[in-house]
């Protein structure tokens, strides 16, 4: 029997599932009697639940984390689809495909990997382009795998990658039309600038910020660990690398948003503009793909909450 992703749930039918559990927390019926509102998750949305009469067997099958085949119905409740889950049972690693319960770059590792590294070499500057370089390919894992944040933009399997894609291209647009931008430190500094994220956040399942990401964030991490690379090149003292450390710093372009210095260099503040850009064009994807043509959003908080518009031209 194929797999029903969650975008297909529809009220009224039956399902018989497999689900990643992301979110449990318990309450007390008036009878005393405990339950669990779950929160589950698939490759295709989220979708809440609840699990009445809930003993220490289901309380323990149901863990942050877990991947568990489900049996319920689907109901409307307050204008949002919701589960009643009438049984769960354990699974075993081997009994899953993980990849169906996260959400995935639309473009393959492949080609992110491919294009990516063709952007690297088109940096001639050569300090940069060493610079850059090792940095990627130590740590390709973490690269094209990270998400490029915890839930607002680009939260997914490669995101940290398919965000630094679409800025190269809109980057790639942008030197044509000003010769006068180097090239070399514009796509250094968007390959580059949120790789900290890598040590901000926990990784691509469950994705939440670390201790270290918590007390330190994604912007001064990377400013101090590219230091320590380009030490073990010998090159920590050239102005490549305090001019990559300035777009590192003030690539998020006001104090407020958490930059510790304003951009600069035309190139830093290239880098704000494209960074938000991307961004923020993905957080409209995202929330235009849960509407039909007609309707409005509901209102973004990122986006100065507003609302916005689905029409069909």
């Amino acid at each position: 029997m194929s797999k029903v992703y969650i975008k297909e749930f529809s009220e009224g039918i039956r399902i018989d599932e497999t689900l990643l559990v992301t979110n449990v927390s318990r309450g007390l019926t008036n009878a005393g009697a405990t339950y669990l509102n779950v929160e589950f998750q698939d490759k295709s949305g989220i979708i809440d639940a609840k699990i009445w009469d809930a003993n220490e067997e289901i309380i323990e099958i149901v863990q942050v984390g877990n991947v568990i085949k489900v049996m319920g119905d689907v109901l409307l409740y307050r204008g949002n689809l919701q589960l009643r889950i009438n049984r769960v049972y354990a699974l075993e690693a081997n009994e899953y495909d993980i990849t169906d319960f996260l959400k995935a770059s639309p473009v393959d590792r492949s080609q992110l990997e491919e294009e990516i590294m063709g952007y690297i070499e088109q940096i001639d500057n050569e300090i940069l382009h060493t610079l850059t370089l090792k940095i990627v390919r130590d740590h390709l894992e973490e690269y094209f795998t990270y998400p490029a944040a915890s839930r607002i933009h680009h939260e997914f399997v490669g995101g940290l990658a398919t965000h630094v894609l679409g800025m190269l291209k809109i980057a790639d647009t942008l030197t044509h039309l000003y010769p006068f931008v180097n090239k070399s430190l514009l796509y250094s500094g968007i390959i580059l600038h949120d790789f900290g994220k890598t040590k901000e956040l926990s990784g691509p399942i469950l994705t939440k910020y670390t201790t270290e990401g918590k007390l330190l964030g994604h912007i001064s991490l990377m400013q101090a660990d590219l230091l320590v690379f380009a030490r073990e090149l010998g090159v920590q003292d050239s102005e490549e690398v305090m001019l990559l450390r300035h777009l590192i710093l003030s690539h998020h372009g006001e104090y407020e948003y958490g930059s510790p210095v304003l951009p600069l260099v035309v190139e830093a503040e290239l880098l704000t503009f494209i960074d938000n850009l991307d961004a923020r064009i993905n957080m409209l994807d995202k929330a235009m793909d849960t509407i039909e043509v007609g309707e409005f959003t509901s209102r973004i908080f990122s986006l100065e909450n507003r609302a916005f518009y689905k029409h069909n031209i």
